[in-house]
């Protein structure tokens, strides 16, 4: 028998499980002031907590939203917005159990995938999570123009915090370019996570928006960071893009004009960027913007592995037979036919092996086959069989999901 039990939480344990995990993560928790901003969309649903002796040892959260797969169809989708076990407490297999019950709760739901941002790479593969998408860090140096062949027909505005707070919401909602891994914000994910940056005491972010020939269709978070210092004074600033979204890629170019011309600004930095993000194309001089790192973005665990197979289209080579091992959700076990016609459950040969964690890697386009088989993670397939399994799962276009929590 354990000494700690793990419940779903209640609405009067929220503020002391959201200390527990801002703590966790070495953050300090919110003050009266803040928590009466953003308490309101720390509610006990979705939230599982470990317990010993009625006082919180440990939290995993977690919100509905859904989550854009290939071919443009979304699915129900749990994003997994924190996890944290007191200190005290750890290495005690609470973190596991959290854990197992939260993904049986997650099929409870109707689920079809859950999706997290990872503090640490070593833990959550153990679950079934893999990396479904990554993400560029650029760096562009100024000068940076672009040529004057880019076609900027639209124009960027800069809005007031009660401007911004009031529009982006919408104008999010409307920039759907059916890219993969792209997910819904809920209404409760903008007090903590958009809001509250806009403040002083979380940053001080500005707002600006690109209005194209049909409206309203991109925007862009940035703010300004100090670079120079008593021994170097006239050090020009760095500008720190906190996100960036664009319908279209005019409104994407118009955009990255606007943020490599703010005035007294020596360095433009954006952490959080689609690997195939096109800035350095767009100028002038292509060497002023690097790629200084491309990191794991979004781990993603299919929940109900047929329905999430069901959901996206394919390319049109024969069918694979995958044969999947699961070993939190047993009822994922089993092989699946995937062809251009879609998914059905088979008896037939396996041609080849994966863990549901290794299938997830797949399932958005973002990784090849054949490196997959090198390291292991695809075991029992010939060359032409990872072939085609490239030709089934990759898409057009980089996944990519721009959005923390």
């Amino acid at each position: 028998m354990s000494d700690y039990v793990v419940r779903q939480i209640t609405d009067a344990e929220s503020r002391e499980t959201f200390d527990l995990l801002v703590r966790s993560l070495h953050g300090n928790p919110p003050s009266d002031e803040r928590w009466a901003k953003v308490g309101g969309s720390w509610t006990a649903d979705g939230r599982t907590g470990a317990f010993h002796d009625g006082e919180a040892i440990g939290i995993a959260s977690s919100f509905a939203t859904t989550l854009t797969v290939p071919g443009g169809s979304t699915v129900p989708m749990a994003a997994v917005d924190g996890v944290g076990v007191r200190a005290d407490w750890t290495r005690r297999g609470v973190l596991t159990a959290m854990m197992d019950r939260q993904l049986h709760d997650f099929v409870r739901r109707g689920h079809v995938v859950a999706a997290l941002h990872a503090s640490e790479a070593l833990i959550y593969g153990r679950y079934g999570y893999g990396v479904a998408t990554r993400m560029a860090t650029l760096q562009i140096k100024k000068p940076a123009p672009l040529r004057e062949s880019v076609d900027l027909p639209g124009r960027v505005r800069l809005l007031t915090t009660d401007d911004a707070i009031a529009t982006i919401p919408s104008l999010y909602q409307r920039i759907d370019t059916h890219r993969p891994g792209l997910i819904a914000r809920p209404e409760l994910w903008w007090p903590i996570a958009f809001d509250w940056h806009l403040h002083p005491d979380g940053g001080n972010h500005r707002v600006a928006v690109h209005t194209g020939p049909n409206g309203d269709d991109g925007f862009a978070v940035f703010h300004v960071v100090p670079q120079n210092s008593y021994l170097d004074p006239e050090r020009g600033a760095a500008l720190e893009v906190h996100e960036l979204h664009a319908a279209t890629p005019e409104a994407l170019a118009g955009l990255w004009r606007f943020l490599l011309s703010v005035d007294l600004i020596e360095v433009v930095h954006a952490r959080n960027r689609p690997v195939d993000d096109p800035v350095g194309l767009l100028l002038v001089d292509p060497r002023r913007a690097h790629t200084t790192g491309v990191d794991d973005e979004l781990w993603l665990r299919l929940i109900d592995v047929q329905a999430a197979l069901a959901a996206r289209t394919y390319g049109s080579p024969e069918p694979v037979v995958l044969e999947v091992n699961d070993r939190m959700l047993p009822d994922n076990r089993g092989r699946y036919r995937v062809s251009s016609n879609g998914v059905e459950r088979t008896d037939d040969e396996a041609d080849l092996q994966l863990d549901v964690d290794t299938l997830a890697m797949l399932y958005l386009g973002a990784w090849q086959a054949a490196p997959l088989a090198l390291s292991g993670r695809i075991t029992g397939a010939s060359a032409e069989t990872l072939a085609r399994v490239d030709a089934l799962f990759q898409t057009g276009t980089q996944p990519w999901t721009g959005t923390h929590f």
